[in-house]
Formats: C-alpha cells, sequence, structure tokens
C-alpha cells in the first residue's frame, strides 16, 4: 500500500511540476492577496470630507476646530456660511461630514454650561458615519478635558449626579492596528479557499478527463486514491500557512507571542477539514466548471459567517447557528489568540476539539459519498 501511496503522491507532484503556472499560482496570487488586505482591510479612516459652519467665531471655536485639522482624520473641504451651503455640500456628496458651532459656544463654555455642538453625517456609507462619528467624540471629549484643565468652568452636573470619567486601554493590541485584526485572519480565509479549490478540481479534473476511470482498474484501492489525491494538497495547505505566518509577520510587523506547536495543531484540524470539505464538493461535480461553480457557492457564505471582518454577535439568531458548522469560525479564533493573545491549550481546547469534530466528520461523509461515486 505504501508504493501505491508513493506513486500517487509522485503524480500529483509531477502533476504540478510539468504546470509551469503551478509554482506562480500558488504563491504569487497568496503574497499578493495578504498585501492587499493588509493594506486595503481597515476600519480607520482618514481625511473625511468636511464641511465647517462657525457661526460663533470665537477662540474656544476655532480651537475645538484646530483639533479637527490636527488628527488628520477629518479633510475641510469648505468653510460654509450658512446652512444652505452645508446642506448642499452633503447633498452633492462634496462632503460626508459637516461640523456646525453655533452662535454662543464660547460663552456657553465660560457660564460653565453644555455647550452643543451639532455633526451631520452622511449615512449613505452607514460604516464610515459610525466610525466619524466616534472620532468626533473623542475629539470632543479631549477638547472639553483640555478647555477644564485649562482654568475653563466644568458643565454644571444635575443635583446628586455622579460624574463617570472613562479611560480606554486596550489590551494585545493597544494601537488599535487593524493589520494585526486582518492578516491573521487571512491565514485562515486564503489556505481554505486555495485548499478546497486544489482538491475539488484535482479529483474532477480526473474524472473529467477520464484517467478516473483507468485509475480505478488498477491496483490502487479506492481508499488508496482518496489519500493520494488529497494529502499532498494538505502539505500544500501546510506550507500556504507557514507562508502567510512568516511573510505577514515580517512585512507587516505583526507580533507573534504564541506557541507555534499550537498553531501547527490547529492548522492540521482545520486543514484535514478543509480537504474534507473540496472532497465533498467533487462529489457532486462532473466537470471543472461545476466544481468552479460549487466552490464559489460554498465559500463565500463560509468566509462571511466565518467572523473574519463582519462579528458574529451581530448577526442574526439562525446564522449564528449556522457559524457552528463552519471550520473556518473556530480557527479563526485559534489563530487570532495565538498570534496576538498568546495562549495555549488550556484556553483554546474548546475551539480545537469542535475543529476536529468538524474534520472527522466532514472526511468520513466526504469518504463515504466518493466510495459511492466511485461504485
Amino acid at each position: 500500500m505504501l508504493d501505491r501511496l508513493y506513486v500517487m503522491f509522485m503524480k500529483e507532484f509531477l502533476e504540478l511540476k510539468r504546470d509551469r503556472w503551478a509554482l506562480f499560482r500558488l504563491v504569487v496570487p497568496l503574497i499578493l492577496q495578504v498585501v492587499i488586505y493588509g493594506y486595503a482591510a481597515t476600519f480607520t479612516i482618514s481625511h473625511v470630507a468636511t464641511t465647517v459652519l462657525d457661526l460663533d467665531h470665537s477662540s474656544a471655536s476655532r480651537a475645538l476646530l484646530s483639533r479637527f485639522y490636527a488628527t488628520g482624520r477629518f479633510n475641510i473641504v469648505d468653510m460654509a456660511t450658512s446652512q444652505a451651503q452645508v446642506t448642499h455640500d452633503i447633498d452633492t456628496g462634496t462632503a460626508t461630514a459637516a461640523i456646525i458651532i453655533h452662535a454662543g459656544f464660547a460663552r456657553q463654555l465660560l457660564n460653565g454650561q453644555s455647550a452643543p455642538l451639532q455633526v451631520i453625517v452622511d449615512g449613505t456609507n452607514s460604516n464610515t458615519a459610525l466610525i466619524a462619528l466616534g472620532y468626533v467624540s473623542q475629539i470632543t471629549d479631549r477638547f472639553q478635558a483640555g478647555a477644564i484643565a485649562g482654568g475653563w468652568p466644568q458643565p454644571t452636573a444635575p443635583p446628586g449626579g455622579i460624574t463617570v470619567s472613562l479611560e480606554q486601554r486596550p489590551w494585545f493590541n493597544e494601537g488599535l492596528n487593524d493589520v494585526w485584526f486582518f492578516i491573521p485572519g487571512v491565514i485562515g480565509t486564503l489556505t481554505l479557499m486555495q485548499v478546497v479549490s486544489l482538491t475539488a478540481f484535482a479529483v474532477v479534473r480526473e474524472r473529467e478527463l477520464g484517467t478516473l476511470e483507468q485509475i480505478m482498474v488498477s491496483p490502487i484501492r479506492p481508499f488508496e486514491f482518496i489519500l493520494g489525491k488529497t494529502v499532498p494538497f494538505f502539505f500544500i495547505g501546510l506550507g500556504d500557512v507557514a507562508l502567510v505566518t512568516i511573510f505577514g509577520t515580517l512585512w507587516f510587523d505583526i507580533p507573534f507571542t504564541g506557541n507555534p506547536l499550537v498553531l501547527l495543531l490547529g492548522a492540521t484540524l482545520f486543514l484535514l477539514a478543509a480537504v474534507g470539505l473540496g472532497l465533498l464538493l467533487s462529489t457532486f461535480s462532473r466537470t471543472q466548471q461545476q466544481a468552479f461553480a460549487l466552490n464559489f457557492f460554498f465559500i463565500n457564505p463560509l468566509f462571511t459567517l466565518s467572523g473574519f471582518a463582519f462579528p458574529i454577535a451581530a448577526m442574526p439568531r439562525a446564522l449564528q447557528w449556522f457559524t457552528f458548522i463552519n471550520p473556518l469560525r473556530y480557527f479563526l479564533v485559534i489563530v487570532r489568540a495565538i498570534f496576538l493573545k498568546g495562549v495555549g491549550l488550556g484556553a483554546l481546547w474548546p475551539d480545537l476539539a469542535a475543529l476536529a469534530a468538524l474534520a472527522a466528520g466532514m472526511l468520513a461523509i466526504s469518504v463515504i459519498r466518493f466510495r459511492k461515486s466511485l461504485d
């Protein structure tokens, strides 16, 4: 059996070697996608086009606006002179946000009263709007703290009221660097796409070219054929995990604080599930076009329901249940925890156990269906 498996392994690697574009397809697109995700996938926004309407024309209003200038988050595109001009800028898309300081702003501050600041945000892009409002809140809080420290009266609190001071100190990613969040997740998403595609297409290609029947009449047994077609892509997946991990940590300076052996265990279980999914898709496909369509149909929902970019807790309850059968969900938890938190088996065993159960179940179903399709 070992000799037959060796022949199958060598057959797969020789096919990759003879394909002059194989190495290019396996390495270059992977690196390019890591670079694209690292630089383009971010929740941080800068240079928000902003219109300013200052009706107070005081030193306090200018001090507040200077803080907006200094952050680099807001790009002042127009100094409006009327409310109608502000409305026009928002309606035409000239500005995404508008800051309106009403008359009496400085006087209310000096009298120890609340000084309202009006902010208008284009909600067409809700994500940008929410992030911009968060920046506005941070800037105004710092301005208020600086004004009180500079000797301005503090706004009067209601009788018996309690003043709460909030100080933020993020753990594990103190700079809130989005790249530290996205790149570890890219390890799982890109590896899943590549391994599932390679496994499904390799088996379907044998069937489409008519060589599958020739292999089946050879001394190779179905179980050996399955191992011979899937194990090489398992090792290719391990190579992808190592490549993205090394490239991400070196190029983007992402800390790796965990144990590489724990990452290896998680990657092994995850790749077994990915290979099982690719084998399962091959049992439903007769041509490579069908395999491509099924691959697209399954991979996109797995990506969306993985928690890579969209919080699972924010999804409807029905969709949250679907995430429990998504191996990418568990692997993203594992890889991000290993990279940034440095945790080990004691904290990750529930996710590793769930991943092992999914891998075993998916491989079992795939092998049974594949044997039936061969028969």
